[in-house]
């Protein structure tokens, strides 16, 4: 299924000269051997008025990086995850300040660290219980294993808390996740974490299926994005992608392959906070359905009311403001949190060109989206090189996209 109607970039506003700087910039980062391949998708008014693709999306083979190529999103998961979570909302099967606990009762009685060693981290009971908006905006104390960063980043790797592991539930790691102390107070400071992942296995409870079932059959499937979902399928395995990072040298070397891959079959866990793979034509359908306030090609799956709840932000200030930057697919100054996107709040704080009120997040491969209602724009990147923070292609694209608006 098309993404959208394709339109000459000056039919919806964009100058067609400046979009070409941006073809321009995607072959420089090929050409340099910064990335082996990426797809750029620019879409205003519902309509796509640039998708382009370079370089190769498997180096050894030499498959071409196409439009259609399939790529690991990571945690470009987590926002159609919270657009299920909002579904079984708008359901009235909970409300945002409900505790956790009161569909998962592992939850009741956490702890918080507050100091110590390796040998014995010093805790204290959790002031309130976590609440489900607490795991939507990342605010309820929990943590990521990878980070390595706290006492509790390296107790998450020690026990297993990892939603990647082959040989557990989304159950069994919940279970162990909430076994753990939190890093913080619930609702007191914001650290990118595993609640999404959460999130998953909340949907499982309420609902009675399968997260990845509900997740196709509520979200992906309804808004036609075919080529999304948590593994490839056979007939699409020759569009995957590999994925790579820069060894000592910063030359590309391969981290997972197009075809060995562990994506080629169904995962163990369905991770609601980065299991997904997807096209950037797909992850455009995504984009229009929230520029559209809950609906796509007449089909709803929330209402506008709820779209804009979750687009708002809902920390009392930026991201700088409460919590300690870590790590997070977003810069911290300027920048807030909703219900599962980041939220521009000021581009002079964030020191970026953009809008207040667009909302955007990206994934560990150096993917990345935003969605800018003021300006009817959306925006997707594609490329597999990890970590994210290795090239700051996503700013590079901003500036290159904000130039080109017309009107």
């Amino acid at each position: 299924m098309p993404d959208s109607t394709e339109a000459r970039p000056q039919d919806v506003g964009l100058c067609a000269d400046r979009l070409e700087r941006i073809d321009a910039w995607m072959r420089r980062l090929v050409a340099d051997g910064r990335l082996a391949g990426l797809s750029v998708a620019v879409a205003r008014r519902g309509r796509t008025a640039f998708h382009r693709a370079h370089g190769l999306a498997d180096l050894a083979r030499g498959t071409p990086f196409t439009t259609d190529t399939v790529a690991r999103i990571y945690s470009m998961t987590k926002p159609l995850t919270s657009v299920a979570v909002m579904q079984l909302y708008e359901e009235g099967r909970f409300q945002l300040d409900d505790p956790v606990a009161r569909f998962l009762p592992e939850f009741s009685e956490m702890r918080v660290a507050t100091g110590g060693n390796r040998a014995r981290i010093e805790t204290e009971p959790a002031r309130r219980p976590i609440t489900i908006r607490d795991l939507l905006t990342h605010t309820g104390g929990l943590t990521y294993g990878f980070m390595d960063a706290t006492l509790v980043d390296a107790l998450y790797r020690q026990r297993g808390a990892d939603f990647l592991r082959p040989d557990a539930t989304l159950a069994e790691v919940v279970a162990t996740v909430a076994e753990l102390p939190l890093l913080s107070q619930p609702g007191e400071a914001w650290n990118y974490s595993v609640s999404t992942d959460v999130l998953g296995h909340l949907v499982a409870v309420v609902s009675g299926q399968e997260f990845a079932d509900f997740l196709r059959e509520r979200v992906i499937r309804p808004l036609g994005m075919t080529d999304t979902d948590f593994f490839v399928r056979p007939e699409t395995m020759p569009r995957f992608a590999a994925n790579y990072a820069y060894d000592r040298d910063r030359r590309l070397t391969l981290c997972d392959d197009a075809v060995d891959t562990a994506f080629a079959k169904a995962p163990a866990i369905a991770g609601g906070g980065g299991g997904l793979v997807s096209t950037a034509a797909d992850y455009l359908r995504f984009c229009r359905f929230v520029l559209n306030r809950g609906v796509l090609d007449g089909v709803r799956l929330l209402g506008r009311k709820t779209v804009d709840l979750m687009t708002m932000n809902h920390l009392p200030g930026d991201l700088a403001s409460v919590g300690t930057p870590r790590f997070a697919e977003s810069s911290y100054h300027g920048i807030g949190f909703g219900l599962g996107f980041s939220v521009m709040l000021d581009p002079a704080r964030a020191q970026i060109v953009g809008t207040p009120g667009e909302v955007a997040w990206g994934g560990m491969a150096s993917t990345a989206f935003w969605i800018d209602p003021a300006e009817d724009l959306a925006v997707v990147l594609l490329t597999q090189l990890v970590p994210s923070s290795a090239l700051p292609i996503r700013k590079e694209l901003r500036v290159l996209t904000y130039a080109a608006l017309t009107d």
